[in-house]
């Protein structure tokens, strides 16, 4: 990941994980699929990326790269 710097303090931010009260990671859908499965209804997902300022506890998320 890129080193993100926070909007309000302008420090560096510190990676970190959000997950679901199961304990599942976050996810996000990016739309239909292609192929048999698209046919089908299955979508496609990325997971996100998680950053958080160690000064002012901003929390960002960001659509996983490929």
């Amino acid at each position: 990941m890129d080193e993100r710097r926070c909007p309000d303090c302008g420090v560096g931010m510190e990676e970190t994980s959000v997950r679901t009260g199961d304990g599942m990671k976050l996810s996000i859908s990016t739309g239909k699929r292609e192929g048999l499965l698209g046919k089908l209804g299955v979508g496609s997902t990325t997971s996100l990326e998680t950053v958080r300022c160690p000064e002012c506890g901003l929390v960002r998320l960001y659509a996983a790269g490929d």
